[in-house]
Parts: structure tokens; C-alpha cells; sequence
């Protein structure tokens, strides 16, 4: 598949989709790294992949916002080709805060980034997959929703909307060749946490079977896998890539 089309990888200047990005064009696509607030941080994600021998252009947008998803794919086609593989991994800040006080402009802040956002995307791409005659998206999602982690509610909901969009859009777009899959990542430590305290950090491991912390690249692999030919028969999927933390 890599031969036909482009990848891109929203909110990939850094975290796991800094390392999604180096894995799928590892594969041989050419990536647009999206980024918002870090053109740097996307600048070095670029120089890393074509050092690497890849092909790879940083693309500034607002993923939650609908003139800016507007001009972004129109952008990713003309420099590095249609977007066959759409892979929304953009995300925001995720306070923990009381069911109590939870408030409905706290539901949307998560709302935007996991069910507005990647609904934008999805309708913005479906022109060049359909010239293409198929392609992938494949959604960044959360154990968060079988967690119910105390705290996290609006995270929690708006994840488990996103698996629902994911699985409505399989049924969809798949008479199109288009396949629609969800990977949920466990607490998969990167840059955003690094002030958390080694004892939370040990306390999550002590819970996961596999009696580790995973990797991001762990995470990239399964994306990987889901935007290549071996994964065409398989779509509406959640992939839990945790460990064995939550089961189910």
C-alpha cells in the first residue's frame, strides 16, 4: 500500500505520534506531521525521518477546527500525495477533576478532540481515499473507558464515543475499501509525563501482567500493522495494547 497514497499523523511533533510517524514512514510511506503549538518539535520529526531515509513535511492546523482541517488535506495532497492512511492522534489536556464538578464545557474539551476532530478528518479524507479506491484510519484511543479511573470522566466518555464512532464508520465506509480501526493504548509514558513521581509509575506497572511499562514504539507497531495490506480484512477493531492491564 505504500506506494500509493500519503499518511497523516495528527499531533505528531511529539509523544506517540512523533513515534508513529517515524514508524510509518519506516514502512516506506511519506508522512505529514501534524503539529499545533511546536513547529520545532514537528521540524525535528521531519529532519529525523529524512535522515532516515524517508519523506516526511510538517503541516501546521488546528485539528478541531473545520477551516483548518479544510486547508490541511488539500495541503498534505499537494505536497506529498492523497492521504490513504489517516491516523487522528491529536489530543489536549486531560485534568482530572470530580465527577461533582464536572461541567458540560468540560465534556466537550475532550469531545473535540476525540469524536469533533476526527470526524472532520474522516470527511475531509473520504475525496482522495475514494480516488484511491480505499484506505485506512486508524484512531488513537484509551483503556480509559474499561479503567473508569476516578477522575477522568469526560476523558473517559468522549474515548468511548470515539470507539463508537469507530466502529459506526467501519459499517459506513467500508463498502468504499476504507477500514476503521481503534488501537487503545494503557498508560504509555512519553514527554507529557514526565513530572509524574516514579511511584505512580510502579505502582500502574505492579497492575500489568506482563510486569512492565510499554513502549510508544509498541503502540506504533500495531498502527503499523492495521495501516498495511496484512491488516485489509480487518476493520471495526479495537486493539488494547496494554500489557493485559484491562482485559475485554
Amino acid at each position: 500500500m505504500a506506494s500509493q497514497g500519503s499518511v497523516l499523523v495528527t499531533g505528531a511533533s511529539r509523544g506517540l505520534g512523533a513515534h508513529i510517524a517515524r514508524r510509518l514512514a519506516a514502512d516506506g510511506w511519506p508522512v505529514a506531521v501534524n503539529h499545533l503549538p511546536d513547529p520545532e518539535d514537528a521540524a525535528r520529526v521531519v529532519d529525523s525521518i529524512v535522515a532516515a531515509g524517508g519523506t516526511a513535511a510538517a503541516f501546521r492546523a488546528d485539528v478541531t477546527d473545520e477551516d483548518d482541517v479544510a486547508a490541511l488535506l488539500p495541503a498534505v495532497e499537494a505536497r506529498l500525495g492523497p492521504v490513504r492512511v489517516l491516523v487522528p492522534n491529536a489530543t489536549g489536556p486531560q485534568p482530572s477533576r470530580p465527577a461533582t464538578e464536572v461541567t458540560w464545557e468540560h465534556h466537550l474539551d475532550q469531545l473535540r478532540f476525540f469524536v469533533k476532530s476526527p470526524t472532520l478528518l474522516m470527511q475531509a479524507a473520504l475525496p482522495g481515499m475514494r480516488r484511491l479506491g480505499g484506505g485506512r484510519i486508524v484512531q488513537i484511543g484509551s483503556d480509559m473507558p474499561e479503567r473508569a479511573e476516578p477522575g477522568m470522566s469526560a476523558y473517559a466518555a468522549a474515548k468511548a464515543a470515539q470507539l463508537s464512532l469507530t466502529r459506526t464508520w467501519a459499517r459506513e465506509i467500508g463498502p468504499l475499501g476504507i477500514t476503521v480501526n481503534l488501537v487503545a493504548p494503557g498508560w504509555i509514558p512519553v514527554e507529557r509525563h514526565a513530572a509524574i513521581g516514579a511511584e505512580h509509575v510502579e505502582r500502574y506497572r505492579r497492575d500489568v501482567p506482563l510486569a512492565r511499562m510499554g513502549t510508544p514504539a509498541e503502540v506504533a507497531d500495531v498502527v503499523a500493522f492495521l495501516a498495511s495490506d496484512g491488516a485489509r480484512f480487518v476493520t471495526g477493531e479495537r486493539i488494547a495494547v496494554n500489557g493485559g492491564h484491562v482485559m475485554g
